[in-house]
C-alpha cells in the first residue's frame, strides 16, 4: 500500500468512525502532509506504508526538529505569543501522527512503537479569557445596533444572546435549523451536535427562550429545514460574517481583540463559576469530552481573584517589605508555607 492511500483510509475512517468534521480532517490531511514531505527530503524518497512501520524514533525526532526551526526561522523566536502557538502547532501536529500511527496498527498491521516514545512540544496552558458580566450582557444589544436592516437586527440580537446564554461554540449555533428551535419548545432543552459527533441537551433561560420565539415570527423562511440563523441571501449565516459583526462592535466599544464570539462561551462557563456552578456540570452544559478541559476555567478563576485580591488588599499598596515573621514570605527553601 502507497503512502497516499493509507492517508486516505485514515481519513474516511476518522470521517465515519469517528465523525471528525471537514475542519479536522482538512488539518489532518495538512499536517500528515508535511510530515511525508519532510520524509521525501529526508530520506531522499517516500517510503511505502510498511516502510513508515520501520521508521526509527530519530527520523520523528529530527520532523518535529524541522518543524521548530521552520517556525523560528519566521521570526517567532523573538515574540512569546507566537513561540505559544508555534509550540501548540508541532503539538497538534505530533498527535495527529500519532493517531495516522494508531490506525495503521489497528487496521492495516503496521505497527511502528516508536511513535509512541516521541515526546511532544511543552505547551503552556491557555487561560481563557472572558468578558466582564456588564460587557457580556451588552454584546447582543450593542451588535445588534450595527445592522443593516430589521432583519440582520434581530438575527445578530438573537445570535449573540444565544451564545452567551447558552454557552454554544458559533459553529454549533450556526448549525441550527429552525426545526431545531420547535423541538427545543417542546423538550424544554436545545439539542445540540457538538464535536466528534457528541450530543448534549442545554436548557435555555427564559430570557433567551423569549428572544428566539421573537425571532421565529419575524425568521424569513418559516421551513424548519431552514437555517436559524441565515445570511441576506437566505442561505446559512457564515461564521466569518458573525465574527466580523462583533469585530465592528468590540472597536467601537474600546474591547480588546480577545472579545470574540467565543469568549462569549467563555463568559458563560466562567461566571457560572463565579456563581457556585460545579465542574462537572459546566463541562456537560459546553460539551467537553474531559473534565480537564473544562478545568481550564479555574485557571482563569485564580487569575481573576489574584487580580482582585492585589487591588483591594491594604498590603498590596505598600510599599514597605514585609516583617520577617510574616507567613507569607518563603521559607529558606523558597517554598511557600
Amino acid at each position: 500500500m502507497m503512502v497516499e492511500e493509507a492517508l486516505e483510509a485514515f481519513l474516511m475512517w476518522m470521517s465515519a468512525q469517528k465523525n471528525a468534521s471537514p475542519r479536522t480532517l482538512e488539518a489532518y490531511r495538512s499536517d500528515l502532509g508535511r510530515f511525508f514531505g519532510f520524509l521525501a527530503t529526508h530520506m531522499g524518497g517516500m517510503p511505502d506504508a510498511a516502510g513508515l512501520g520501520r521508521l526509527p524514533l530519530a527520523d520523528f525526532r529530527s520532523w518535529l526538529a524541522h518543524e521548530q526551526t521552520t517556525a523560528l526561522s519566521g521570526g517567532a523566536a523573538s515574540r512569546p505569543t507566537t513561540r505559544d502557538k508555534a509550540a501548540r502547532t508541532r503539538a497538534r501536529r505530533a498527535s495527529a501522527l500519532r493517531s495516522f500511527f494508531r490506525y495503521l496498527a489497528r487496521h492495516q498491521g503496521i505497527d511502528n512503537p516508536s511513535v509512541a516514545l516521541l515526546a511532544s512540544p511543552r505547551v503552556k496552558a491557555t487561560i481563557p479569557r472572558p468578558l466582564s458580566r456588564v460587557d457580556a450582557l451588552e454584546v447582543a444589544e450593542g451588535v445588534a445596533s450595527g445592522a443593516a436592516n430589521e432583519m440582520v437586527r434581530e438575527r445578530d440580537k438573537t445570535l449573540f444572546l444565544l451564545l452567551y446564554g447558552a454557552g454554544l461554540r458559533i459553529s454549533e449555533a450556526l448549525n441550527l435549523n429552525v426545526g431545531d428551535l420547535d423541538r427545543a419548545r417542546a423538550e424544554g432543552a436545545l439539542r445540540i451536535v457538538g464535536k466528534g459527533g457528541r450530543e448534549r441537551l442545554v436548557p435555555l433561560l427564559p430570557v433567551v427562550t423569549e428572544r428566539l420565539v421573537e425571532w421565529r415570527k419575524v425568521h424569513p423562511e418559516p421551513s424548519e429545514h431552514a437555517p436559524l440563523f441565515p445570511g441576506v441571501r437566505g442561505k446559512r449565516l457564515q461564521r466569518a460574517v458573525a465574527e466580523r459583526a462583533m469585530q465592528d462592535w468590540r472597536r467601537l466599544s474600546g474591547l480588546p481583540e480577545t472579545a470574540t464570539p467565543h469568549a462569549l462561551r467563555h463568559s458563560f462557563a466562567t461566571h457560572l463559576m463565579e456563581a457556585g456552578a460545579d465542574l462537572r456540570s459546566i463541562q456537560e452544559l459546553l460539551g467537553h469530552a474531559s473534565l480537564s478541559t473544562t478545568q481550564r476555567y479555574t485557571l482563569a478563576d485564580e487569575t481573576r481573584l489574584m487580580d482582585v485580591w492585589a487591588k483591594a488588599h491594604p498590603r498590596a499598596h505598600m510599599n514597605d517589605a514585609p516583617d520577617a515573621g510574616d507567613p507569607a514570605e518563603p521559607d529558606e527553601s523558597g517554598e511557600m508555607e
